[in-house]
């Protein structure tokens, strides 16, 4: 054999044993593809929190837990279409763990169920997902519903047994608006004279919650309602400026997330209260939860109690507590924990009103 041909058959020889060792390289990089990541999918960015606040706290503690860790994150702008496009991707890199926070509950549970098949464990953060979730972090929520009923009722005072109110609830998509809901039903039902007027608002849209509270004032007139619920800040800003056109002053009106323009309006006086819950913790839990399931750790410590969707019990659950902020307790809640700095808050004309409540 002359060298010409032993080169020859030496090069054949080395690309046949090549070809199974690179293809047995790749089917191990797709298998190990999840080892170090960590999906985080949230549902929308009209609320300031989750840009601001879940996103960057979420990804910060599971840096500070795991420096070779990555955070694969999506945002769905409230379209369901796109975060299950989001997850299925997740799930095709080979990520094992996904924080999720669904636009439309019911809507993921055929997602997370194929997942969990397929050895992905999902952390219900914030909503809870249907399906096979494996761990739940958020708030007590009907509790929350609570504390806006008594919020709205401190607000009404001696007038809030011959009150009419005005309630504009959550997402019908959203798993917890129906718990606001019956919280605050809980609470005012009985106390108040009646309720009536009340709306789900798709997607929590502030223009759809101004359309319909200026529907309400046409209709009832200015003196048809007393009071006005709002399951959230958001909706709560679409609200004020409706009642700000109609002329009316003076009308209690409730939010929820201590969001900075509702804060201002706590301090303006064009809303009566919000409801603080301390996004860190929640956040934290999360990230701390999701990186022990990556490692195939004890979660129990973290989780102290129990959750269920409709398709399963005994979910490992951490539920936070929230607090009513209004003008008297805005220093020693928001202020305090740094959530709002008070140059912003007190930008502008709200100068003079935060000096007489002592806010520097």
């Amino acid at each position: 054999m002359n060298a010409i041909m032993r080169r020859a058959l030496v090069s054949a020889m080395a690309l046949s044993l090549a070809a199974p060792l690179a293809a047995c390289g790749k089917d191990q990089q797709e298998a190990g593809a999840g080892k170090d990541a960590i999906g985080l999918l949230l549902p929308e960015n009209k609320a300031a929190r989750y840009e601001k606040f879940d996103h960057r706290i979420i990804s910060s503690r599971i840096a500070s837990l795991c420096l070779e860790c990555k955070v694969d994150y999506g945002n769905a702008e409230q379209q369901v279409d796109t975060q299950k496009r989001q997850f299925d991707a997740l799930v095709k890199k080979g990520v094992k763990v996904i924080i999720l926070d669904p636009v439309d509950a019911q809507a993921a549970k055929s997602w997370v169920d194929s997942a969990a098949k397929k050895g992905v464990q999902v952390v219900a953060y914030d909503r809870l997902a249907e399906g096979d979730v494996a761990a739940y972090v958020s708030y007590d929520n009907e509790k929350i519903g609570r504390l806006q009923g008594q919020g709205l009722l401190d607000a009404l005072g001696s007038r809030a047994a011959a009150a009419d109110v005005v309630m504009m609830n959550g997402s019908p998509t959203d798993p917890n608006a129906p718990s606001y809901k019956k919280g605050a039903h809980d609470v005012l039902d009985g106390k108040v004279h009646k309720v009536v007027y009340e709306k789900d608002i798709p997607d929590w849209d502030a223009a759809i919650a101004k359309k319909k509270m200026t529907d309400v004032i046409n209709s009832r007139g200015p003196q048809g309602f007393d009071a006005v619920y709002s399951a959230n800040d958001g909706m709560a800003g679409g609200i004020a400026e409706a009642l700000k056109a109609a002329g009316l002053k003076n009308v209690p009106l409730g939010g929820q997330d201590a969001e900075l323009p509702a804060l201002q309006r706590v301090i303006a006086g064009t809303q009566s209260f919000t409801i603080y819950k301390e996004v860190r913790p929640e956040a934290e839990t999360a990230a701390e939860i999701a990186f022990r399931l990556l490692r195939g750790k004890s979660i129990n410590g973290l989780t102290t109690t129990t959750a269920g969707n409709s398709s399963k019990s005994g979910i490992p659950a951490r539920l936070f507590k929230a607090q009513i902020v209004t003008k008297k307790n805005v220093n020693d809640t928001v202020v305090r924990d740094g959530v709002v700095r008070t140059d912003l808050l007190c930008a502008g004309d709200l100068a003079s009103a935060c000096a007489s409540l002592g806010l520097k």
